[in-house]
């Protein structure tokens, strides 16, 4: 019997709305997943042929470090110390870095500079036929000198891309909150939620981009009208802009997917204004477009902002692409919504968020199935929507590789998934960051976390590399 993972009332909350107007409501075109049949296509099972390519050593550390970080306190007490005034002291910070250099780090990052990376991602490729994200690691600048000195890292990252064969990378990543600086995108995305609000509210300084807002859309973060930008924001942003350029034009140069990562929803706006400013600017290709936006289904809105996006972008016939994921700020998010007195902008259930990846991933397949000129990257450590997402692919007849769907995983966390996805001939990347140890640190503490929120595939992963580790011992 037909198990439908887009729910009635989810698929109705799909709405589209001009940026300036209240929802018109209309049902977009959704598909409906069937219950899995036997993995015939997706098989996760026989540990022996999923790791078959990882040497012993890898699987010891992989092992030893995945079940570190399913145990809460042991966590809480590597976060704390990680955050902590410790690291002021040159005797501990030393010690804490070279601790966490060769097992955390090393499992979960690619390397402390661009060269090291690549070289891991022809490596990973090489032996797995998994292929690499690139990514600087550091997460957010305060000010234009720190995003100068970042953009000069994601211009290497592109360098370094291009150094390896188009078989073994996915694509490169930029984190705006790295080139533009988080107070200015703050302002930016007070201003457009208050144009949404407002639509005769002028915005200068406003390049073309799709909508960034729908009916669903958390505004509560700006309650009264925000001052302009003053004349040294808007050169600041016009600088943001810049960088971005930048980039985006090294990627067009080079062939390379750019992939813009997505964060919480105080600064979400401005994000994806910025984001699809680039499509706009540099997506001429329908079979390959360059710049990919991030949509998180865990909030309420995702789906509906996604619809919005891609209609207008048909309209506009720019290709787009999109990576598809959960979302990584359930906490924060929760946290500040309750602390302004508004229900959180996240799906109130587990389950909700699974609806909503699913009807989201489900969309956007069936959109790249029929010829439109988008790309997809359907990045899940659920095996449910692996498993789903393979079996949707194999309905729709989708060549496998193609380059219009791709699934992606954490480096570090779900190789099962991974590899399982791989072998049935599926296209899948890992998002690799690199850099110093000591940058890399926010980043360890949010897969530490993760990990050990994710029941699935953590549990999964740990039980089969057990597995696994206890074959190759009794084989000898």
């Amino acid at each position: 019997m037909a198990n439908r993972f887009l729910r009635p009332n989810l698929i109705n909350r799909f709405s589209t709305m001009s940026p300036v107007g209240p929802p018109a409501t209309v049902v977009p075109e959704i598909l409906s997943f069937d219950q899995p049949k036997p993995d015939v296509d997706l098989d996760l099972s026989d540990q022996s042929r999923l790791f078959a390519s990882v040497p012993i050593s890898d699987l010891v550390r992989s092992t030893a470090v995945l079940h570190a970080t399913a145990i809460g306190p042991m966590v809480d007490l590597g976060s704390w110390v990680m955050s902590s005034k410790l690291m002021d002291t040159t005797f501990t910070r030393d010690l804490v870095l070279s601790s966490v250099k060769g097992t955390f780090y090393d499992h979960f990052c690619a390397g402390e500079d661009a060269a090291a990376a690549a070289r891991l991602v022809r490596s990973v490729y090489e032996s797995t036929g998994l292929k690499g994200m690139l990514v600087y690691g550091v997460e957010h600048a305060e000010d234009g000198g720190a995003c100068d000195s970042n953009i000069e890292k994601f211009i290497e990252t592109v360098e370094a891309a291009k150094t390896l064969p188009t078989s073994h990378l996915s694509s490169v990543v930029v984190k705006i909150t790295a080139i533009c600086p988080m107070s200015l995108l703050k302002r930016v995305s007070d201003l457009l939620r208050w144009q949404y609000k407002n639509p005769n509210f002028k915005l200068p300084w406003k390049l073309n981009s799709f909508p960034v807002f729908s009916g669903l859309s958390p505004l509560y973060h700006t309650t009264s009208e925000p001052e302009p930008l003053t004349a040294e924001e808007e050169q600041e942003l016009e600088k943001a802009h810049e960088r971005l350029k930048s980039v985006c034009q090294r990627c067009q140069e080079y062939n390379v997917p750019l992939l813009i990562d997505a964060e919480d929803t105080i600064l979400q706006p401005a994000i994806d204004y910025m984001a699809y400013w680039s499509a706009i600017t540099f997506n001429s290709d329908k079979d390959r477009p360059i710049v990919h936006n991030t949509i998180q289904a865990y909030l309420k809105d995702a789906g509906e902002r996604l619809h919005l996006a891609l209609r207008e972008s048909e309209k506009m016939n720019v290709p787009i692409g999109f990576k598809l994921v959960r979302g990584a700020y359930m906490s924060s998010e929760a946290k500040l919504a309750d602390s302004l007195g508004y229900k959180s902008p996240v799906h109130d259930t587990i389950q909700d968020t699974h609806s909503c990846y699913n009807e989201c991933m489900s969309f956007l397949m069936e959109k790249a199935s029929n010829g439109s000129g988008i790309a997809v990257i359907l990045a899940t450590h659920n095996t449910d929507s692996g498993k789903l997402g393979a079996r949707k692919a194999s309905e729709l007849g989708i060549d496998k590789e193609n380059g219009k769907i791709e699934f992606a995983q954490l480096y570090g966390m779900s190789d099962a998934l991974s590899l399982g996805l791989k072998r049935a001939g599926f296209n899948v990347s890992k998002y690799m960051p690199y850099g110093p140890v000591a940058t890399a640190i926010p980043y360890l503490i949010r897969r530490a976390y993760e990990n050990r929120g994710m029941m699935s595939t953590g549990v999964l992963d740990r039980k089969l590399m057990r597995m696994e580790l206890k074959r190759r011992i009794l084989v000898g």
